[in-house]
């Protein structure tokens, strides 16, 4: 069964915003006490979080759909919807997040690091804050909007300090297994390794971290074998070490074609050419193994490589070797430029920014785009008339009508709002009242100005007392 996954499809949606509510404060003696409706809660994120304690992507791989949770729905009485939990999900240091088309959204270094995945979408306001000195008692609410969902994809990318890379059985896991705690698969068949090991080597002062690659083969930068699997985790160590087999058994290898082959693969994956290279020479407690080294040592070294002859079963060199690597790191360390605090960017929008853009498409047909207007959309109730003139309202001041006017759009054209694949079309007419005018000025309610039943009683009687009074006054009984 697999144990270790290193690269995973993840589906994530965020939590959809809770509706505003639409209500009238009512209570004895004031059946009409105004719009007293709550606004909506904003739905939960999903956020991707470094965890030092997680080392594989397995756990999305047999879950890959993950949600937070929706906003609650405003109430009256002011009572606004509860907020939705962000669903936090824990990564490995050195997750990178791309989406569909391959492009790097996000590179996860270091414990506590986060990247937002899923945006929760917006509650919608209550008719409570909708209200203004011209828009007294709103009949309608605002919609929460959706929540973000999208496709992303999750690689992992080993962080350590050492990569051992050489050809399958050459030793890797048994030398990474005493050098450090670390305890790998060993077994003397090809690709016994299906996964990079990790392990802790303490050198002096120098404490750094060892990586096992699993084996590589010609052809493996094109995905042959393992290939592009495991050549990822190669990427972020900053020290590259060969281990190179002199007593293999097949009589078509040496090793030093070994180590130009790994190169070549090395080479062709890219970005490694600037690391430092250590050529480790193992099983020289073979006797032939030893006379291979000593044979091809020189060579090595004319060619600038450090080389180190070991043993990992003999545990023969690996002090020298450990302490060569310490040294290594230590000097790639030094030499690593120092890290700037994170600065936080500021882009005001432009004055003349208008947010949106209008595009002809076609004969009779327009299309809107901007954050706002698609955002204002996605926040009306189709279903309510008053909704409806508050969008038309809203558009008509962000100025939709006037470039509309500007690229040509005549009284009946259509006109869509948001992208091809959702958006709203309406037939447009210049200062569209979408109905609103039967119920008065946009957002008033008459019935607030509407004398109380009572009160207008009383007001019928006086008014008949008065009509009585200026009979008698009129009345002469002598005629």
């Amino acid at each position: 069964m697999t144990t270790f996954v290193d690269r995973v499809e993840l589906h994530v949606a965020a939590g959809n915003g809770g509706h505003g509510c639409a209500s009238v404060f009512r209570e004895k003696f004031k059946p009409l006490g105004g719009p007293d409706g709550g606004n909506g809660g904003r739905g939960g994120d999903v956020i991707l979080v470094v965890d030092q304690d997680v080392t594989t992507l397995l756990d999305y791989h047999h879950h890959p759909h993950r949600k937070a949770t929706n906003g609650a729905p405003g109430a009256g009485d002011h009572r606004s919807g509860k907020n939705g939990q962000d669903l936090v999900l824990p990564v490995p240091d050195g997750t990178v997040i791309l989406d569909k088309k391959g492009n790097v959204l996000a590179d996860l270094v270091g414990q506590g690091t986060t990247f937002v995945a899923g945006q929760g979408g917006r509650g919608g306001l209550g008719n409570a804050a909708l209200a203004s000195a011209r828009r007294k008692a709103p009949g309608f609410a605002l919609l929460g909007e959706p929540g973000e969902e999208r496709d992303i994809v999750l690689e992992l990318k080993t962080v350590a300090d050492v990569a051992l890379v050489g050809y399958p059985s050459a030793g890797k896991s048994s030398l990474i297994s005493v050098l450090s705690a670390a305890k790998p698969k060993i077994a003397d068949y090809p690709f016994t390794t299906l996964v990079p090991n990790l392990g802790v080597v303490t050198a002096g002062s120098t404490v750094y971290t060892i990586a096992d690659v699993p084996g590589l083969i010609p052809g493996a930068s094109q995905g042959k074998g393992l290939g592009l699997e495991f050549l990822r985790h190669v990427e972020r160590c900053e020290v590259l070490v060969h281990v190179l087999d002199t007593a293999t058994l097949e009589s078509d290898r040496d090793p030093l074609s070994d180590l130009d082959i790994i190169e070549e693969e090395l080479a062709q994956y890219g970005g490694l050419e600037n690391r430092p290279r250590v050529v480790v020479l193992n099983k020289i407690d073979i006797p032939d193994g030893k006379d291979l080294a000593d044979m091809i040592r020189p060579d090595l070294e004319a060619r600038g490589y450090r080389v180190f002859e070991v043993s990992a079963v003999a545990h023969m060199g690996l002090k020298e070797l450990s302490y060569a690597l310490a040294e290594t790191v230590a000097q790639a360390r030094a030499a690593r430029p120092a890290q700037e605090a994170t600065r936080v960017v500021i882009r005001p929008q432009a004055v003349n920014d208008t947010g949106f853009t209008v595009t002809p498409e076609g004969e009779n047909l327009f299309r809107v785009r901007g954050d706002k207007p698609e955002r204002w959309v996605r926040q009306t109730d189709f279903n309510n008339d008053e909704a409806v003139g508050y969008l038309a309202d809203r558009l008509n001041r962000l100025g939709v009508e006037d470039e509309l006017l500007k690229a040509g759009a005549r009284a009946g054209d259509g006109v869509a709002i948001g992208p091809e694949d959702n958006a709203v079309v309406f037939d447009w007419e210049p200062t569209m009242m979408a109905g609103a005018e039967m119920l008065g000025r946009r957002g008033e309610d008459h019935r607030l100005e509407a004398p109380r039943p009572a009160t207008q009683r009383r007001r019928d009687r006086q008014a008949e007392r008065d009509e009585a009074e200026e009979a008698y006054d009129g009345f002469n009984p002598l005629g």
